[in-house]
């Protein structure tokens, strides 16, 4: 089984984490016991038993691990005193590879480091503020006396402090359930609540909130905030110290708030898995549009077997993008990597298991470690992560402003996606429209706008995409990204849709993805591509009173010269790329003269297409940024060398390369699905060229004698052949991983390339279609001594 799954292992392991709630970190010499690393107890005689949990002796082993030394308290604790704070961090941190932690700063620790202090462990650092800490703080501050507040004075000023921060946090947080209970009465009126801080403020200072009528209008005023801000509310529920009461923490007593219209755009998190109420808190998930769940605590605090448990019962019917990995993270470093440590280990075990059971594919147990670890808190806090800020858009509509409110350093959301003839094409829209509207309704495009040709902005002939009928850009906010080169703007790729939640039909990301499920639903088999992007470099040249655009350099293929001439350029471009999750394999010099190559690594194939329109806009604007051009076109220049977009392509079942043979099956090095389905490619390539090289200046490149597939054929490691089956490093030699079509091009659309590609090959593995035998080296010597056009059969 173990084997079976390595991709999904491998995906929970490795996937950098976004850590949705934690505290603060306390420096060394702090009062507060180690022993509370390993357990809500507190005070002496309650953690004098807290060796004596599964949870402490199993946390316990895994840190020894991690340092390397004994398994006992006394040892681990020597390893931290010696090391100290920033040694531990590190390594704690390391192992837990986590992009970006959210911290509620609103529990107070002996010598607690301050949110810029955790900088130096993790990329990306956001605030989440406690409501009940902040209107604490307004009452106890020394400057007003008790008696000079009233619930109107008191209500201004904290919704006046709450806006003063709303730009600068990611979310808000409630703990109602340690204080008064989750039965919250979002109707309270004004006389109770008056009464309740009138109640409080008889006490002694500093005072503590606990009065229930105070309590529900604090939250219900902070809900109405979150509401116009579109900050996420945290909620404690379920377990935690002794100082709540448990019976009143189930948040099944949430239900009086989730069903005002006020809250139902807000975005309620229940925290801590709800743990003993995960299956209350899983229905509300599941009918209630507006509650996401948090496991944090939960993991890593209950047994493994428990925390299994209570994992599997939150996703009984939560949507998996509505759950979410946290640490709870606290005090000492130990707690984050615990609680990572632990939630990979567990994740992996439960969606394991749905695979087995039937619930998920392979595939879409790997989504969903993306989601659960990454993408979902991603969404919900409006993080951009990847470019180690924090960035949150809001939207302020009150009696004193009618207009967006934006962020000040994001101006603009560019909407963007790629037609027919392959041109990059966006609108954009001001930050605070595009979150306020455009993220979910799309904005309107004429049907003309795919059938434009590279030539003119117009419909080619004989389209039938004209200038009558429309259809909705809708935002695929998965694929959302600060841009590396300006960042007070972002860009996200759409989906085209005729109506809500209806794909149009010449939508190209829908059309890859309707193929790539035929695929799956019949054969049981994914495509993976990795593209090798190969473009020029152009510089300016002023001659008098002319323009010119010439070649950057004049050196050779794999030139250690060209690439320290153009080093500053493609370190901004690698670390760009990085930026937006796109793994670069290799970089180099192309043959061309200031020509250059930029190879991805291989992904799931829809994944691929939006990953190389990325890359294709990080590299052409970070040239523009250094003063030069980049351009993708396959021939610029019709004395030099052409640019392709070769693609590498290969089949896999789980996670299991099916394209390769084996001692059972093995012609040329590929399996009887691999050959199939290059048999389909081969047979149709002829049509797959209409969408893989889809410009007269494409076939300026496909010529004789320059390795871009001039000829009808496929043959091992043969670089003329449009199609050559690879061997690379570390595969035996008898045997093939993958395919290269040389034939594409930057005038695709590689959505639409690659549709192609798998459309050709499900008929052959429809069919059981056969390959020709494969053309080697010597019978292209002799092709290459004679003048052939565009194509020819062999």
């Amino acid at each position: 089984m173990e084997t079976k799954y390595a991709a999904l292992r491998r995906s929970t392991e490795e996937t950098a984490a976004v850590d949705s709630h934690a505290h603060n970190l306390v420096a060394d010499g702090s009062a507060f016991p180690f022993l509370r690393c390993f357990s809500e107890a507190d005070g002496a005689d309650a953690l004098a038993f807290v060796p004596h949990t599964l949870s402490f002796k199993r946390s316990l082993r895994d840190i020894a691990a991690l340092y390397n030394c004994e398994a006992s308290l006394e040892k681990v604790e020597s390893f931290r005193r010696a090391e100290g704070l920033s040694s531990i961090s590190s390594k704690c941190f390391q192992a837990a590879n986590l992009s970006a932690i959210l911290i509620d700063d609103g529990i107070e620790f002996d010598k607690m480091l301050d949110l810029e202090a955790h900088k130096e462990f993790a990329p990306t650092v956001g605030r989440i503020l406690r409501i009940e800490k902040l209107a604490e703080k307004i009452i106890n501050d020394e400057s007003f006396s008790a008696s000079s507040w009233t619930l109107d004075s008191f209500t201004e000023f904290f919704v006046t402090k709450l806006k003063s921060v709303a730009d600068k946090i990611v979310g808000l947080k409630s703990i109602a359930a340690y204080r008064s209970g989750l039965e919250i009465d979002p109707n309270v009126s004004k006389t109770d609540a008056e009464d309740g801080l009138r109640k409080e403020l008889s006490g002694q200072r500093p005072l503590r909130i606990t009065n229930k009528n105070f309590i529900d209008y604090l939250f219900t005023s902070s809900l109405e905030i979150a509401v116009l801000h579109h900050l996420p509310m945290q909620i404690h529920t379920g377990f935690g110290d002794k100082d709540l009461d448990l019976r009143k923490c189930n948040p099944l007593h949430l239900r009086a708030v989730l069903e005002d219209e006020r809250f139902s755009k807000c975005q309620i998190v229940l925290l801590h898995a709800s743990y003993p109420f995960s299956k209350e808190a899983s229905y509300l998930a599941s009918v209630y549009s507006q509650v996401y769940l948090d496991f944090g605590l939960a993991i890593p605090k209950l047994s493994v077997q428990g925390m299994i448990s209570s994992l599997k019962e939150l996703l009984e019917l939560a949507p998996m993008n509505k759950v979410m990995f946290s640490t709870d993270g606290y005090a000492f470093p130990e707690t984050y990597y615990l609680g990572a440590r632990r939630a990979r280990d567990v994740v992996y075990r439960v969606l394991s298991a749905a695979c087995e059971d039937g619930d998920l594919s392979i595939q879409e147990a790997i989504g969903a470690v993306e989601d659960i670890f990454r993408r979902n808190a991603m969404h919900l806090y409006k993080l951009n992560v990847a470019n180690g800020s924090v960035s949150q858009i809001t939207t302020i509509v009150d009696n004193s402003l009618s207009l967006s409110y934006v962020e000040k350093d994001v101006l603009f959301v560019r909407i963007v996606w790629n037609d027919a003839s392959g041109q990059h094409r966006c609108r954009v829209i001001p930050a605070g429209r595009f979150y306020d509207i455009a993220r979910k309704k799309g904005v309107g495009l004429t049907f003309a706008s795919m059938g434009m040709s590279s030539f003119t902005d117009g419909p080619a002939d004989g389209t039938n995409l004209t200038g009558v009928g429309e259809m909705r850009l809708v935002p695929d906010m998965s694929t959302l990204l600060r841009l590396p080169w300006s960042r007070d703007e972002e860009m996200v790729l759409a989906d085209m849709q005729i109506r809500p939640g209806v794909a149009w039909e010449y939508c190209p990301r829908n059309a890859l993805r309707k193929v790539t499920k035929v695929l799956l639903d019949e054969f049981n088999v994914t495509m993976m591509a990795g593209f090798e992007n190969e473009f020029y470099l152009r510089k300016k040249l002023v001659s008098g009173e002319k323009e010119l655009w010439v070649p950057y350099d004049n050196t050779p293929y794999c030139s250690t010269t060209a690439f320290d001439g153009a080093s500053s350029i493609l370190q901004e471009v690698y670390s760009s790329l990085k930026a937006a999750e796109i793994v670069v394999e290799q970089l180099h010099a192309e043959a061309g003269k200031g020509q250059f190559e930029v190879a991805l690594k291989y992904v799931l194939c829809t994944l691929a297409a939006d990953q190389l329109i990325y890359a294709r806009e990080i590299i052409k604007s970070v040239a523009r940024k250094h003063g030069v051009m980049a351009t993708f076109l396959p021939k610029p220049d019709l004395n030099d060398m052409g640019s392709g977009c070769h693609v590498h392509l290969s089949l896999w079942d789980n996670d299991q390369n099916v394209f390769m043979g084996s001692s059972e099956s093995n012609f040329y090095g590929m399996s009887k699905v691999g050959e199939k389905f290059l048999a389909g490619v081969y047979y149709h390539l002829p049509s797959v060229l209409a969408f893989t090289a889809p410009h007269p200046n494409s076939y300026n490149r496909i010529q004789p004698n320059t390795w871009s597939g001039a000829y009808l054929c496929w043959g091992k490691e043969n670089r003329e052949a449009p199609l050559r089956t690879a061997c690379p490093p570390g595969v035996p030699l008898d045997l093939v991983s993958n395919f290269e079509i040389k034939s594409f091009d930057a005038c695709a659309n590689p959505h639409l390339g690659l549709a192609a590609i798998v459309a050709a090959g499900i008929d052959g593995l429809r069919r059981g279609l056969k390959l020709p035998e494969p053309i080697g080296k010597m019978f292209l010597i002799v092709l290459s001594t004679m003048r052939f056009g565009t194509w020819r059969n062999s």
